[in-house]
């Protein structure tokens, strides 16, 4: 048998990592044993890497003897949540996975609010446990990602105006650094890297625990969905931004352009979704806005009414399908003038099919009110988030639908301001991203996240990431 694979020492010839599985309790897979290939799977399949080693923790016990393997070995570890890294970050060629995937429990404390979750839990977790209480952390758009790599990110979602993003809500972290150490991040306790967390991903330790404070929200909250055929798409994105200016902080919409899903039976042309969801108590308050937008920008089809909350979370969950290959850009821009909506309608008319759509998320609100240092994310000023992204399922598409992520992505730059959005972007992990990094989140910020890297992780033993070097 060959003592090595892609010029790294297989399980058998490395003493640390034979040692290493009698440490742990979860399992541990490795290449041609029986669900290594299942396990090596990540969320976006154009992303296709061996592992040397997969540990799937059983405990957080199970943590540390992955760290020190990883920095006895100096081979690459890949830290994985619940595995829907856009870009593949939860996995990594010749290497080590550590797979918090069935950590996924959760508590809630209605008299505090708080919500305390394990590393491999997801939004529809969370909302499972939380909305029996009336309560809600912001956890994204959909009820299908985890919440570690969401929240390390940032947390762009359906409350990011009434309660900022999820990494706003983040109170306290359990986190074990690239030495073993079991420490407590918080506004009081090792302030810096709670700052550091808190958007710059997972270039500093394994998070073990995440507790948020989480929002009251009403018992039934108001969603709203209005559809218009390409007709109607420019009047329509005109009529929004006016209505948009002065909204109060309850009322969040995302508009998405896409091909709907076939069991629709909308057809093959592409539509224009206005959704929005109003959070507020006076739901007659949020009606009255709902019906003016509609008002101004007649839809072709309309749909209006009271949902519970797990309900809207998880209502694009058809949108996102699991295990396909796919992309993501990004860009965040805040003036939707006529150069604007040349660049959006002309992006979403090159659509190349179902599985494709652009979103543009509507932010201010209480996102906007958080001083631009008091986190690491990269831009607090913007009034929108632009996002392409597709899904696809056989590897002869590739070819079309990565040429026109590339071309939406150019024309994307015409209105894009500083920074990007790390879980808004897919990227196939090649190297060394620390260059994409500083271009991600400017100069000041990077160089901040590099005093909190030396500090806690001055050997970069998490760097499959989008990595800031010590």
């Amino acid at each position: 048998m060959a003592t090595t694979m892609g010029g790294f020492p297989i399980p058998e010839a490395t003493p640390a990592l034979r040692r290493l599985r009698g440490q742990v309790q979860g399992r541990v897979l490795e290449p041609g044993r029986p669900g290594y290939d299942e396990a090596r799977g990540v969320w976006n399949r154009v992303i296709d890497r061996y592992p040397l080693l997969i540990v799937r923790a059983a405990s957080i016990a199970d943590i540390p003897p992955v760290l020190e393997a990883a920095r006895e070995t100096r081979l690459p570890l890949a830290v994985r949540g619940a595995g829907h890294s856009n870009a593949g970050l939860g996995t990594v060629d010749d290497g080590i996975v550590l797979d918090l995937g069935e950590l996924r429990e959760v508590s809630v404390d209605p008299a505090t609010r708080r919500v305390t979750a394990g590393p491999g839990a997801r939004a529809g977790d969370v909302d499972a446990a939380t909305a029996p209480f009336r309560l809600a952390v912001p956890l994204g758009t959909v009820s299908l990602p985890g919440i570690a790599g969401m929240t390390l990110g940032g947390g762009v979602g359906w409350l990011v105006r009434s309660a900022g993003l999820a990494l706003d809500r983040l109170v306290r972290v359990e986190v074990i650094t690239a030495d073993g150490q079991q420490l407590t991040a918080s506004a009081t306790e090792h302030p810096e890297l709670f700052w550091g967390l808190r958007g710059g991903g997972g270039n500093f330790g394994v998070v073990t625990s995440f507790t948020f404070e989480a929002v009251p929200l009403p018992e039934t909250v108001l969603g709203a969905t209005l559809f218009y055929r390409p007709a109607q798409w420019r009047r329509a994105l005109a009529a929004f931004e006016r209505w948009s200016r002065d909204l109060p902080d309850p009322l969040t919409s995302i508009l998405t352009v896409m091909v709907m899903p076939a069991e629709r039976g909308m057809g093959e042309e592409p539509w224009l979704l206005l959704r929005c969801v109003w959070v507020g108590e006076d739901e007659a308050r949020g009606r009255e806005l709902l019906e003016r937008l509609r008002a101004t920008a007649p839809p072709d089809e309309s749909e209006i009414g009271p949902v519970s909350w797990p309900q809207w979370q998880s209502a694009a969950d058809e949108f996102f399908p699991d295990q396909a290959r796919g992309f993501w850009r990004n860009t965040a821009f805040s003036q939707m003038d006529e150069d604007a909506l040349d660049t959006i309608t002309a992006v979403a008319a090159a659509l190349p099919g179902r599985g494709t759509s652009v979103d543009i998320h509507h932010l201010g609100g209480a996102f906007a009110r958080v001083p631009a240092q008091a986190t690491a994310f990269p831009n607090r000023t913007a009034q929108f988030w632009m996002t392409i992204n597709g899904y696809w399922q056989e590897p002869g598409e590739d070819a079309p639908f990565t040429a026109f992520a590339q071309r939406a992505e150019a024309a994307m730059t015409q209105l894009g301001e500083q920074g990007e959005y790390v879980n808004f972007r897919a990227r196939e992990y090649t190297g060394p991203l620390s260059d994409l990094t500083r271009r991600i989140y400017g100069e000041q910020t990077y160089r901040r996240l590099q005093q909190v890297k030396r500090r806690y992780d001055p050997g970069n033993l998490f760097r499959v990431n989008y990595n800031v070097t010590p």
